[in-house]
């Protein structure tokens, strides 16, 4: 992998930092101090490890200590003014064409959009090539300012998978839940093709709708809501939190709001309700449903509670550019 220590050293020597912040997310963390001793066996400066959680470019490390932040394995969000932050995206080098010729077989078409994360966003161009050769119809969408590439999809928007119209979706990429959010997002088959464990599937979103429509059910008791609004550099949704607190108050309901960064059933402890709202990433929503004890909903599902939205509009939600 390329941690970009030769660039990391000319940054620091551009900006005359004298002490700077490594984060990596969790899967990269393993890596940090061997990444910090190269650091320092090419330069003076000093160097932390961030041992926070990191989610994403939207959870930004930021230390009034620290001169320069290096944030390893996501692209920058583009409608963020990140400062003093370099990205180091850590392309992944493994060959994707292999499983996507695997998952040719799958594909009904004929026409198929590409999408992926930033680890393989560098391969759509082959990969298009490769479907195309097939006899495919392939398109790449341009997402809105939120995402850096033509293709790219993050856990919290999929603004280049609905910007075309098309009759599927290929991902490539690792993990169920990008895959998932592109089937949730535009209600199209998606076609999961991962090059690490060279398998291939169909995303099947019906589980999540069972489980998010049941919560949905459940919270419909509910008479006292907390509304969360995110802290962290790219989750700041105040203005929407305090709008459904609002909402919730005008239409007889307890509502009471409260800003948070870390969001885990251990900080909500102090703040009892009857269901949640979580303003915040979209993902702690989906993949940490079952550890709440109360209902966690989006601001979306909270409307069809509150009768706001008809049942029928479910809808995904998503950090859409502003």
């Amino acid at each position: 992998m390329d941690f970009e220590i030769e660039r990391i050293a000319e940054l620091v020597e551009e900006t005359k930092a004298r002490v700077i912040r490594l984060q990596f997310p969790e899967g990269l963390k393993r890596y940090g101090p061997d990444v910090a001793k190269r650091i320092q066996q090419q330069t003076n400066v000093t160097v932390l490890l961030s041992g926070n959680p990191c989610y994403g470019a939207c959870d930004l490390d930021y230390d009034a200590q620290a001169d320069l932040l290096v944030h390893f394995g996501h692209a920058e969000i583009p409608e963020i003014a990140a400062q003093r932050v370099h990205f180091v995206e850590m392309r992944s080098d493994v060959n994707v064409i292999p499983v996507v010729n695997d998952a040719l077989r799958l594909i009904k078409g004929p026409r198929v959009a590409l999408v992926t994360n930033v680890q393989h966003v560098h391969t759509l161009g082959s990969v298009r090539r490769c479907l195309e050769s097939a006899g495919l119809q392939c398109s790449i969408g341009s997402g809105d300012r939120r995402v850096k590439y033509p293709g790219q999809v993050l856990g919290c928007n999929f603004s280049s998978a609905r910007a075309i119209d098309v009759d599927e979706y290929l991902y490539i990429g690792g993990g169920a839940f990008h895959a998932l959010g592109v089937a949730l997002a535009t209600g199209k088959r998606v076609i999961a093709a991962d090059p690490f464990l060279h398998r291939t599937s169909i995303s099947d979103a019906s589980l999540i709708m069972k489980q998010r429509y049941a919560l949905i059910t459940k919270a419909l008791n509910a008479r006292t809501f907390c509304v969360l609004a995110g802290t962290k550099t790219g989750q700041r949704r105040l203005d929407l939190a305090l709008e459904l607190a609002e909402q919730a108050i005008e239409r007889g309901y307890d509502a009471y709001t409260v800003t948070i960064n870390e969001l885990t059933p251990w900080t909500l402890y102090q703040f009892p309700a009857e269901a949640y709202v979580n303003t915040a990433c979209p993902r702690v929503t989906i993949d940490d449903a079952t550890r709440f004890k109360a209902p966690m909903l989006t601001p979306i599902e909270f409307e069809m509670v509150i009768g706001k939205r008809d049942l029928s509009e479910y809808a995904l939600d998503e950090f859409s550019s502003s």
